[in-house]
């Protein structure tokens, strides 16, 4: 039987996608923000697909300053661009 693959929406895009497909951004409870390439770590997340007009208007309009309530670090937004850069 195969198990369903979890749903996430993107930030940018707004679109449902399977989760293995979209790279997640996470805030720990300490309040610090880092990529999870697992998927596994805890605390509240958001997540991006790996179309370049959603990293855009990532970067564009901080959409990660609005998902996460707080002011994210501009290294945050350069290492979603260079995980992608080397994804592709």
């Amino acid at each position: 039987m195969n198990k369903k693959v979890p749903q996430r929406m993107c930030i940018a895009c707004r679109e449902m996608k399977d989760k293995n497909d979209l790279l997640k951004i996470v805030k720990n409870k300490d309040g610090q923000i880092e990529l999870d390439l697992t998927g596994k770590k805890a605390g509240r997340g958001a997540y991006i697909c790996k179309s370049s007009e959603c990293h855009k208007k990532l970067n564009k309009q901080k959409l990660l300053n609005r998902t996460f309530s707080m002011n994210v670090d501009a290294k945050i937004y350069e290492q979603i661009e260079e995980f992608y850069k080397i994804q592709n």
